[in-house]
């Protein structure tokens, strides 16, 4: 039997507030065990807690930024579960009455551009951490981010397919990033997605029987985890097997998924109005000031990039999806006013360094301006494109400016006529034959002798006065 696959995805990121949601303990990551609490987040009894605005307004602007209705009025619900990691033993969340609902982003997977409609974006603290320790087989719990703020994004089932799931978070990112709302850091937990996968059969309007594949942290593991899901389920129907409604982990060292838990429902959870919290009432006018505040988002960059600068669609849709990388193509174009020049040492060099290296693109070591620098001393001539390629590789290794590297190095572009007609004459005096090969018309000989005085130049000669020589020669 053929299936359709359905695909809904909660989206958590934490936001970059300085302070977590119901207390004035840090949002900093990575202090020693348990020295970011307080009685509020361990949930001592007695204490209460007090919402941090600045927890709405970065919710608020999630929710203007991916076309949501802003709630006038809403509040906050205890949802209840026990963990080790939740020292409340239950979750402050929001129930029925969410800040934000009913919105929608734009995906595209290859030439297909399709919505992915937002049910919800509520606001709830993070739980702690649990460390396993596999020397004692004990387990220790760390409530550094317990309290944390979060918004969930919680999308229509709308996807249908791994690849349409990976553009939806990859969207979620880099309009989370850009609005200033989460550092969006997956490798730290700042942004995971949970996968609500199920099978229909192909043509059928009723939904089939749900997972949940929990704290997906990287784009390959939601890719492999939705394959896996996908392959499991479909072997299961195929069999006349039943799929239970289950909670599942993945293992991305394994590459392989297993249940935890059958899923629970909001019945499970107990929901209740939080009893220690007001209702949050928002005004039109704090709405609209929001709303005027926010920057230009990723898909009015990238059409600004196409139509205005020129650049690929594709080139653009690579940029734009990080605002680091598009401040950076900004920085950069505005120096040395060479936006083609910019994206291009983006899309090849930049791109492949960040990867070799496995870092972000805001841990580089070079500057915005130390780009455009290599970039204006190729436009002058002071150098030859395969000379800035040695240069950009230096600089990605120390980041000194290149106009420096250039120097100590060596690397000036010989420009001098009369010095290129030197080398000229003397490669084609020892290559008769690569001479006689060209005028019989093998137009590959040319590129031979450009090689052979280029070698001879250590690569500093001036390009387009060599090919002009060695022309003049050759076509006499």
């Amino acid at each position: 039997m053929e299936y359709e696959v359905v695909i809904g995805l909660e989206v958590h990121a934490e936001l970059s507030t300085k302070t977590k949601i119901y207390c004035g303990c840090s949002t900093e990551f990575g202090g020693d065990p348990n020295t970011h609490c307080c009685p509020v987040c361990t949930g001592m009894p007695g204490a209460l807690p007090v919402l941090n605005e600045k927890v709405v307004e970065y919710a608020v602007r999630a929710g203007l930024a991916t076309n949501c209705e802003i709630a006038r009025e809403s509040k906050q619900d205890r949802k209840n579960y026990y963990y080790p990691d939740t020292p409340r033993a239950y979750q402050i969340s929001q129930y029925d009455l969410p800040l934000c609902a009913h919105g929608h982003v734009e995906i595209a997977v290859g030439n297909t551009e399709k919505e992915v409609g937002i049910t919800r974006i509520h606001i709830e603290d993070d739980a702690g951490k649990l460390v396993h320790d596999g020397y004692t087989g004990g387990t220790l719990v760390d409530f550094n981010r317990a309290g944390v703020p979060l918004i969930e994004i919680v999308s229509e089932p709308d996807m249908r397919s791994a690849e349409e799931a990976v553009a939806y978070v990859e969207k979620l990112k880099g309009i989370l990033e850009y609005i200033g709302v989460s550092d969006c850091k997956m490798q730290e937990g700042s942004l995971r997605a949970d996968v609500n996968l199920s099978l229909r059969p192909v043509g059928s309007e009723k939904f089939g029987t749900r997972t949940e594949t929990k704290n997906l942290n990287s784009f390959r593991a939601i890719a492999r985890a939705i394959e896996f899901e996908i392959a499991r389920q479909k072997e299961i129907l195929d069999a006349g097997g039943i799929v239970y409604q289950e909670t599942r982990r993945w293992d991305d060292e394994t590459g392989e998924g297993y249940a935890t838990r059958n899923k629970e429902e909001a019945h499970d959870y107990r929901y209740f109005p939080e009893p220690d919290l007001m209702p949050i009432r928002l005004s039109e006018e704090y709405i609209q000031d929001i709303k005027n505040s926010l920057p230009e988002l990723p898909e009015s960059r990238k059409n600004r990039y196409v139509n205005e600068i020129g650049l690929p669609e594709y080139d653009a849709d690579i940029i734009t999806s990080s605002k680091y990388l598009s401040d950076f193509f900004e920085a950069a174009t505005d120096i040395c006013k060479n936006a083609k020049a910019v994206s291009n040492w983006i899309m090849t060099d930049i791109i492949r360094i960040a990867k070799e290296k496995g870092i972000e693109y805001n841990e580089l070591p070079f500057s915005a301006e130390n780009l455009s620098r290599l970039i204006m001393l190729i436009d002058k001539g002071i150098i030859s494109s395969a000379i800035a390629k040695k240069v950009f590789n230096e600089m990605a290794e120390s980041g000194e400016n290149p106009e420096i590297i250039v120097k100590e190095k060596g690397l000036i572009q010989i420009s001098d006529e009369g010095a290129i007609k030197e080398v000229v004459d003397k490669i084609i005096a020892a290559n008769p034959q690569s001479v006689a090969d060209y005028k019989a018309g093998k137009d590959r000989a040319l590129g031979f002798l450009v090689g052979q005085c280029m070698k001879e130049m250590k690569g500093k000669g001036n390009p387009q006065i060599l090919n002009k020589l060695i022309l003049e020669y050759l076509n006499n």
